[in-house]
């Protein structure tokens, strides 16, 4: 009898340990996580491995809780990401709190990774100035896998074959970026060489090409992010569809007198109502259009801070994933669209940050598609000699609020997406 009752007590206290044992690792996104960025990367990792994610807005910064194993901690571990390990009782509880009508919070479900491409000039020549692209630099930082792509496998109709798109600083407008502060030789020579390629008599109208192929992609159900000029001269060139706007000092012809009353704004994505910047712009050869809020400052310095919207988890459940952050209040950055005029920016986009005078950072959809756009060039970037940029070392900036709203938007897709209803 003694015996049974032992085995019985035996049997309770394994019964017991078995619930106590963590059944759910939760990665905190506030103050308490060591590295930020990189825990972007362990969910990205997990839902690469067929695994889900939950994402907790607004929950402790934007925490993610993931099934436990022991594969997973010890991941945590070897990439500095702080973890903490959560009993089935204490994540039925946490559910619960999030669920709790009265809290501005929600649980999102992450069930596949994004397939990821660049598209940047690096592709196909040296593009020193786009080493520093804030993209490439925090997916390799947060150990997310990426393709590259530039201006050929778009024109061959590749994009259909991934979920998410960046656009670097690209000049879709012809006029490589107007500046040869950013613009090599042989990356002009790589453009006049794929336009050649494809029939096209000047790179103006390859580069049209090439927009009007993103924006398939876009309303087809693909999802774009842009940031600094890529986002402003992408609607630039779309809006000119059919106009000559590159002078005679980038393709030997000169433009269209009338190209600025023929731009057709019902073709862009995010902008209307701006004015094409001639040659006599800011040094000559450096700004696109008055989209651009801070044009007539150029590379100057940033003059303060933005500040992202709260959004409702449970309603706005897109913007809300957009902006999670641990923090709020992000220092402005610059870059050659440094960020976008209030009144260039049309109704249907959604703010989702702004600063004093002018929006940074916004989102729309289009078809089935959307697309986010964020101003200025890199986040925590600095600059060199006159205006080349020296790369970041992001394991300096592992908390870097400005970069977070990038990974955002690397996971972005991989929600069940529910329509906003503000």
């Amino acid at each position: 009898m003694k015996r049974h009752v032992s085995l019985w007590l035996l049997f309770s206290i394994g019964c017991c340990a078995l619930c106590a044992r963590a059944n759910s690792v939760l990665i905190p996104m506030d103050d308490r996580q060591a590295n930020h960025l990189k825990a972007y990367g362990i969910a990205y990792k997990w839902l690469k491995d067929d695994q889900e994610v939950d994402w907790l807005l607004n929950y402790r910064g934007g925490s993610f809780l993931i099934t436990s194993s022991a594969a997973l901690e010890t991941e945590c571990r070897v990439r500095g990401v702080s973890f903490e390990t959560l009993s089935d009782a204490q994540a039925a509880s946490l559910r619960q709190q999030i669920g709790n009508p009265d809290v501005n919070m929600n649980v999102v479900t992450l069930q596949k990774a994004a397939k990821i491409i660049v598209y940047s000039p690096v592709k196909v020549s040296p593009s020193e100035f786009e080493n520093t692209d804030a993209v490439l630099l925090v997916l390799t930082y947060a150990e997310i896998p990426y393709e590259i792509v530039y201006d050929e496998e778009i024109l061959k109709g590749d994009l259909p074959k991934y979920d998410w798109l960046h656009l670097h600083h690209e000049d879709f407008t012809g006029q490589f970026g107007r500046s040869l502060h950013r613009m090599t030789l042989a990356d002009m020579k790589a453009q006049e060489d794929i336009a050649k390629k494809y029939g096209f008599s000047k790179v103006s109208q390859m580069k049209l090409a090439v927009a009007k192929g993103i924006k398939s992609f876009c309303t087809g159900g693909g999802y774009l992010f842009a940031m600094c000029s890529g986002a402003e001269t992408l609607d630039i060139a779309l809006a000119a569809e059919g106009v000559d706007i590159v002078s005679s000092s980038y393709d030997g012809d000169g433009m269209d007198a009338d190209a600025q009353s023929k731009l057709d704004f019902d073709k862009t994505l995010a902008f209307q109502n701006f004015t094409l910047e001639g040659d006599n712009g800011y040094r000559g050869f450096s700004t696109f259009s008055d989209i651009n809020a801070t044009g007539g400052r150029g590379y100057d310095q940033p003059q303060g801070f933005f500040q992202l919207f709260d959004f409702s988890a449970k309603w706005d459940v897109i913007p809300a994933m957009l902006t999670q952050n641990h923090e709020h209040i992000i220092k402005e950055f610059i870059g050659q669209t440094t960020a976008f005029r209030k009144t260039a920016v049309k109704p249907s986009a959604l703010v989702m940050g702004e600063g004093k005078t002018s929006d940074r950072y916004i989102y729309g959809e289009v078809g089935r598609g959307q697309w986010t756009f964020y101003g200025g060039h890199d986040p925590e970037g600095t600059r060199g000699g006159g205006s080349w940029r020296t790369p970041t070392d992001l394991n300096l900036h592992p908390h870097s609020p400005g970069y977070r709203l990038i990974l955002n938007n690397v996971l972005f897709p991989s929600a069940r997406k529910k329509k906003r209803k503000t």
